[in-house]
């Protein structure tokens, strides 16, 4: 069988839908994957053909803010979310999907939750397409009717209907990889076949230093992710970490040098980039920004969170993972070397979350895995 995959071209929006894509071409489907050009590298390595295609996520909230902006995380406003997710990232990749499912003629299109245009041009083309999540359903407070209203317009277009219910999976079969019980309750709020699809932490690959699988203090691993990075959030992270009794080891990312952080403690490690996924089944605390990608592969992993949220649905996941008593966290207004000192030493010796974190990793290794969906993915075909 063919398969289309197609992703923003965002670490966190493609990332999440690689497992399963190597898992459709290691059970023999022919697989294509649609994203922008960073990607290239990526795809190729896990042995997956990659169809460069449309626009970056910054450069939408450039156009959605009519003129240059800043390279910095994106301003998730509710009006330019609408503009961006619901119109502009739709028509370009809708574009950009057109002349690819012409030339490949795939029975199956996969397309990522936060790229409807993929969707819509599968629809447009006749191509029965399932929507894949990259994390916990959340949607900005006051973004779904005018995300409608935008992709309404889109589809019109297209020559197609917007189907009823939550816009972005489009009505499509929805492959979820969120566990169970710390999905939004309110999900699904459309009438979509959901299909759970076990959260499989995945990484570039790079160097693991080399004391990281023997440690012999608590080890906690900070990260801010890819697109969220901040020098301030780091330093003072590290001030807060440093104070334990532990190695810490960050990972920087793309977004900020690493050399910017100065100086740091005997037992600091920084590196702009480290293979994550190897990373975190070593770590005893994972420090992080509660983007969707470090949110669910620390679920799967079944260790503690300390979350520092800085935008979009990191508030949220923020919320849940304190809830679901699996960790805690500092809001941009309470961070303070010392918040984090208190709360990170807690959660390094609390028996209670570092139970329910073990309890959420059973719960992932119960949600089938890439390969045993991928074996059925010709049933939605």
């Amino acid at each position: 069988m063919r398969i289309l995959f197609s992703s923003l071209g965002a670490h966190g929006h493609t990332y999440p839908l690689l497992p399963l894509a190597v898992a459709a071409r290691d059970v023999g489907h022919e697989v294509t994957f649609v994203t922008t050009a960073p990607f290239a590298a990526t795809l190729t390595r896990c042995g997956i053909d990659h169809v460069a295609g449309g626009m970056d996520m910054l450069s939408a909230f450039e156009q959605a803010n009519a003129g240059p902006a800043a390279r910095k995380a994106p301003d998730f406003r509710p009006e330019r979310v609408s503009k961006v997710f619901g119109s502009i990232l739709p028509r370009s990749y809708a574009a950009a999907m057109a002349p690819v499912i012409v030339d490949r003629k795939p029975d199956l299109v996969v397309h990522e939750l936060a790229n409807a245009g993929a969707g819509l041009a599968a629809r447009a083309a006749g191509v029965p397409a399932v929507c894949h999540s990259f994390g916990r359903m959340w949607r900005p407070t006051g973004t779904t009717e005018a995300l409608r209203a935008n992709l309404a317009e889109v589809a019109a277009d297209l020559g197609v209907d917007l189907p009823d219910g939550d816009p972005m999976p489009l009505g499509n079969p929805y492959l979820d990889i969120c566990p169970p019980s710390v999905q939004d309750p309110a999900f699904p709020i459309s009438p979509t076949t959901v299909i759970p699809l076990r959260p499989v932490p995945f990484a570039e690959p790079g160097d693991l230093p080399s004391w990281v699988p023997e440690h012999r203090k608590p080890l906690v691993y900070l990260t801010l992710g890819t697109a969220f990075g901040d020098t301030g959030v780091l330093r003072t992270a590290i001030a807060g970490l440093s104070a334990l009794d532990a190695m810490v080891l960050v990972a920087t990312g793309p977004s900020v040098a690493a050399g910017s952080l100065g100086d740091v403690q005997d037992n600091v490690v920084v590196r702009p980039w480290l293979p994550q996924a190897e990373v975190l089944p070593h770590a005893d605390l994972v420090v992080h920004h509660g983007g969707a990608g470090g949110t669910m592969g620390t679920f799967a992993t079944g260790v503690p969170h300390l979350v520092l949220p800085q935008g979009a649905d990191q508030f949220s996941n923020a919320d849940v993972v304190t809830a679901a008593g699996l960790g805690d966290h500092v809001l941009p207004a309470d961070l303070t070397a010392e918040v984090i000192t208190t709360k990170a030493r807690r959660l390094l010796t609390d028996e209670a979350v570092l139970g329910a974190a073990k309890a959420m990793a059973a719960e992932v290794a119960a949600m089938p895995s890439p390969h045993d969906v991928a074996r059925r993915l010709s049933e939605h075909a």
